[in-house]
């Protein structure tokens, strides 16, 4: 099913400030918060579809890469701003929108809560060295990860700083009366529990580093510098909450004959100035193999071909960009004798002289003799 756009989702223009986004979001999310809309799953997906729209665009480096991409930018090819998000996922990143820790709703739909948090563990970031061609194509790769996971043997109890409900609270005499205000545990950061017994080399958090193959399928149309993000495959949360993010900075490796400029591939094309006068058929290189190309008789340095549609794809799947082939004409350093004095004669005909426009059929015929 097509994805609808992140911004007609809110309900805003592309030019909407930070706290448009926030705003537009908020008010969307109260109004299909499943709380209110019981045996609803419309409104549950409408719910997930705003908090997937708001991740994204309250996200800089995100909402950029949309902008330009579109959803292949911040999701294709398995990769993540807010696809496939859980109602935990949701709870857990966005309760400063309500002004609390954890699931925010909790206390604005039920009139106060626990309000306990859902932890979610650190992102990983690494680097993945791709061709020209893995980049055109997408490829899949798989990669080894350290990431922290948890332990076997550990076991957690209630926390004793908060009684498990992940908030201290403290009462403030005031001219008005008490008053109480509540911040999220320090001892066991909001999730309301704590490591009770862990075995030896585990962190106190109850985790532990971990080598792991991920499977990472690269989309078609990538650039060296984009980030990507995996999601839920980063460090797992101390007490079972979210995993945090894998980060990929995709690191172009440097091809020896094409070169990328935008979505565009560039080659250079050197040829005798025989075949530039004469002209021949050559093999050039494209990111999908080898090709023939014709060059006219009479084809002058600086000239520019153009392969239509033998480019990179867009990263969104729409438009494909060309190859275009500069072609150079070599002059030699080294003659022989015999070569110098056939040039020298050249050199001597009216034809030898560069007139832009006028038929050059003597000095063609003149070199079939000389090669």
């Amino acid at each position: 099913m097509t994805k609808r756009d992140y911004y007609e989702i809110l309900g805003l223009e592309r030019s909407a400030s930070k706290d448009e986004i926030k705003k537009a979001y908020r008010k969307i999310a109260i109004k299909f918060h499943p709380d209110k809309n019981q045996g609803d799953p419309s409104a549950e997906d409408k719910f997930k579809e705003a908090a997937e729209a708001y991740e994204v665009l309250s996200n800089d480096e995100k909402r950029q890469r949309y902008d330009r991409f579109g959803h292949q930018g911040v999701n294709g090819g398995g990769f993540g701003g807010g696809g496939g998000m859980s109602m935990d996922d949701i709870f857990s990143q966005f309760g400063d929108i309500f002004g609390g820790g954890g699931n925010p709703f909790e206390s604005f739909f039920s009139g106060g809560g626990r309000g306990r948090r859902v932890r979610k563990g650190t992102n990983l970031r690494i680097k993945l060295k791709l061709t020209l061609k893995e980049m055109a194509h997408g490829a899949d790769k798989k990669i080894k990860v350290n990431r922290m996971v948890m332990a076997d043997g550990v076991t957690f109890k209630s926390c004793p700083t908060c009684n498990g409900s992940g908030q201290q609270r403290k009462v403030v005499n005031t001219m008005l009366g008490q008053m109480v205000s509540a911040t999220t545990c320090t001892a066991c950061n909001g999730s309301g529990q704590v490591v009770d017994q862990r075995p030896n080399g585990v962190d106190p958090s109850g985790l532990k580093p971990q080598e792991e193959v991920i499977n990472v399928k690269i989309p078609a149309g990538v650039s060296d510098g984009m980030q990507l993000s995996m999601s839920g495959k980063g460090n797992m949360a101390p007490g079972g909450g979210v995993p945090g993010d894998l980060l990929i900075l995709v690191e172009g490796v440097e091809d020896d004959e094409l070169k990328r400029e935008g979505n565009n591939i560039i080659f250079d094309l050197y040829i005798n100035f025989a075949d530039a006068a004469l002209g021949t058929q050559v093999e050039v290189p494209t990111i999908d193999g080898k090709v023939k190309i014709k060059i006219e008789p009479g084809t002058q340095s600086g000239k520019v071909l153009r392969l239509r549609g033998k480019g990179i794809k867009e990263l969104d799947g729409y438009g494909t960009g060309d190859q275009l082939i500069y072609v150079n004409v070599w002059t030699p350093k080294s003659l022989s004798k015999e070569e110098k004095e056939l040039l020298e004669r050249l050199r001597e005909s009216p034809n030898f002289t560069p007139k832009p426009g006028k038929n050059e059929k003597g000095f063609f015929e003149r070199m079939k003799e000389f090669f």
